[in-house]
């Protein structure tokens, strides 16, 4: 008898084919199987309660590792909720494959009204780098490789991959299915840089008198570690990192303008960025924020980005590690000499800003607001380097990249360039699954919200991570009046939430394990109890609710409040 294999099987041999070794994701029709059949062959398969959250942690396993993570949705609304992290990691441009099931074509086409009936493929265009339907079985090796390279290849992103349950369900015979199975080769090819490209960069940056590096999370996600620590230490030129570039070469380091941002942005005339974006993140290169005459220099892979906000006098197209190479070989025939008087302005700002941090941690209020709360963590997370840090929140999030220093690279994961909340709970799973070491989350008590129940799932794979609550009672802050106070029984106000709420007891409820703190010692202790254990655990802080500020650093995109009339610029460290 002919040997036959089915759909099911041919995605999972696909897969592995190309090495994917894990899948996130939640079964239902007509992917349940799916997900058995990678299980039994050896994939690791991480299941979630929330379609967001699985996508999430594909995302942030591309980031982490540089290969595709895999999201596993049902069709219809399964398939709807996994598009918001589809379109985060497009933006982010990290590499994942949303892979959903989906309904009868010849019944959806005609609008007959099938069980969970949606045109999935054209739903998601819009939100990913590519998006593919898989209509035959002998095409499902072909689909899932060039899912695997358009998710890698150039600028990473979000790839969906659609395949109708008929399709899963059909067979064929097994050899001339191994058949149409195949590995990718180089499916990120280095793309080096022009030399002219590498000659005119070096020369502006040799003409400047206030240089400046800006290290995005693409210089993170690069892997180009070495090479970009080679360039900036031999140039001599001070770096800012963004968030997650937070780490490439440590907070600690002599020539890291992070404590100095403000002045760093300001009064840079040549700004050489590298994996990172003028977008909002970066004022768009505007003035007053930066120097109306500042010249910029931007290494991409992807052309199109240049020009995109400010003109680009030195564009450098290739990827990272290519094109650091190249500019560090450069300087040995055009060294770039920093004016003495730069770096002495900016390690003058350094230590002024460190010693205002310092006050600021000093500080001992009670009940705790964000600084000393935050302080105490980061004492902890000194002592533990190795651990993984993810970060959501408005003032969570603003304080933490502030306070919080990072000395080893892609340790730190947060909101990135979409700003969106939500991620917390993926992003702490994905950073455990793949490297096994302890995550710490740091959270705001309304951005923990968004992915909670998320806390049964790193439960009930007893994944090492701590959540800690920064509970101040509200989005931004909680203790807003109520604009309603005449009624008889008037509603909370628009930002408030519950102040007094133990989130530990979600924790308890799955297992896990649960402190409630009121002093940064109680929260120290619960820390570093917690990441040594390595038990999955909730650490309810219990803040002022009238700590925070609206929006945090970004009260200015919110005109019509108070806080936007207000708001003062910060340096970010």
């Amino acid at each position: 008898m002919t040997e036959v294999i089915d759909g099911f099987h041919l995605v999972v041999e696909a897969l592995k084919a190309n090495d994917v070794d894990t899948i996130y994701g939640i079964v239902g029709i007509p992917i349940t199987d799916l997900a058995r059949v990678a299980q039994a062959s050896g994939i690791r398969y991480i299941g979630f309660r929330q379609e967001t959250s699985a996508g999430n942690a594909a995302a942030a396993a591309g980031f982490l590792t540089r290969r595709p993570g895999v999201c596993l949705t049902t069709s219809g609304p399964g398939f709807l909720n996994g598009l918001p992290a589809l379109a985060n990691a497009t933006a982010n441009c990290f590499p994942m494959i949303q892979i959903s099931g989906s309904s009868n074509r010849a019944l959806v086409d005609l609008q007959r009204g099938d069980y969970q009936d949606i045109d999935q493929l054209n739903a998601a265009r819009p939100f990913a780098k590519a998006a593919y339907r898989i209509n035959r079985i002998e095409d499902i090796g072909r689909g899932v490789a060039r899912a695997i390279r358009t998710a890698i290849s150039g600028r990473p992103g979000g790839v969906y991959l659609d395949i109708p349950g008929d399709v899963l369900g059909q067979a064929m015979d097994a050899a001339a299915g191994a058949d149409t199975v195949w590995r990718i080769v180089d499916p990120a090819p280095r793309q080096l840089p022009a030399p002219e490209a590498v000659e005119r960069a070096l020369q502006v940056l040799a003409q400047a008198q206030r240089p400046l590096i800006v290290l995005g999370k693409g210089a993170a996600y690069a892997q180009a570690d070495n090479v970009i620590r080679e360039f900036v230490e031999a140039g001599g030129i001070p770096f800012l990192p963004m968030s997650m570039a937070k780490g490439l070469l440590p907070d600690s380091h002599p020539q890291s303008a992070a404590a100095a941002r403000s002045l760093a942005v300001a009064r840079a005339d040549v700004v050489l960025l590298v994996g990172a974006r003028l977008n909002w993140l970066l004022g768009h290169g505007d003035s007053p924020q930066w120097s109306a005459d500042a010249k910029f220099v931007q290494v991409d892979i992807a052309p199109s980005e240049f020009d995109s906000n400010q003109r680009i006098v030195a564009p450098l197209v290739g990827d990272i590690g290519s094109v650091m190479s190249a500019l560090r070989d450069g300087l040995a025939a055009r060294p770039v000499t920093v004016p003495a008087e730069w770096i002495k302005e900016l390690a003058d700002r350094t230590t002024r800003n460190d010693a205002k941090m310092c006050e600021r941690l000093a500080e001992d209020p009670h009940p705790m607001r964000f600084y000393n709360a935050l302080g105490a963590i980061r004492a902890v997370l000194q002592e533990n380097p190795g651990a993984y840090v993810v970060n959501e929140g408005a003032n969570a999030l603003d304080l933490a990249r502030n306070v919080i220093g990072m000395e080893v690279p892609r340790h730190r994961l947060d909101t990135g360039t979409w700003g969106v909340m939500g991620i917390g709970m993926g992003y702490a799973i994905a950073a455990a699954v793949e490297t096994g070491e302890p995550v710490v989350a740091i959270e705001g008590d309304s951005a923990f919200g968004f992915s909670g129940m998320e806390i049964e799932t790193i439960c009930r794979y007893r994944l090492p991570v701590t959540v800690v609550i920064l509970n101040n009672g509200g989005v931004y802050r909680g203790d807003e009046i109520a604009p309603n106070t005449a009624a008889k029984d008037p509603d909370p106000a628009p930002t408030v939430l519950n102040a007094r709420a133990h989130h530990e007891l979600i924790a308890e409820a799955f297992g896990g394990k649960g402190y409630h703190v009121t002093t940064p010692s109680e929260l120290r202790s619960a820390l570093s109890e917690s990441i040594g254990s390595r038990t999955p655990s909730i650490i309810d802080c219990e803040l002022d609710p009238a700590a925070g500020v609206e929006s945090g650093h970004l009260a200015s995109l919110n005109p019509t409040s108070a806080a936007s009339r207000s708001a003062p610029v910060r340096d970010s460290r």
